[in-house]
């Protein structure tokens, strides 16, 4: 599947890498929790926080999409809207299932 990059402003992009290196460090506290035989119930705990930190940073990306790529396709004529809005609904539908 072929698709379309824009480029993100800078500032939007540091923001994105911020936001997961944030997940990346829940991720690594996880490790630790885990290596230190932390109690099960609270890995738990952080394991949902760094799912919610993941799934909050998808629906940025999706809604980032949706304002861009999907408009743009729109603006285009009927084919290439369909086609942005296929892969949307596909994204959404994998992040609901997630």
């Amino acid at each position: 599947m072929e698709h379309e990059h824009t480029h993100r402003p800078s500032a939007k992009k540091d923001a994105h890498l911020r936001r997961l290196r944030r997940v990346e460090g829940q991720v690594r506290g996880l490790q630790r929790m885990v290596d230190e035989d932390a109690y099960c119930i609270d890995v738990l705990t952080q394991v949902s926080a760094a799912t919610k930190a993941l799934q909050a940073f998808a629906l940025e990306l999706l809604e980032e999409h949706m304002a861009g790529c999907v408009v743009d396709a729109a603006r285009q004529g009927d084919e290439a809207a369909a086609i942005k809005v296929r892969e949307a609904a596909d994204a959404i539908a994998r992040l609901v299932k997630s």
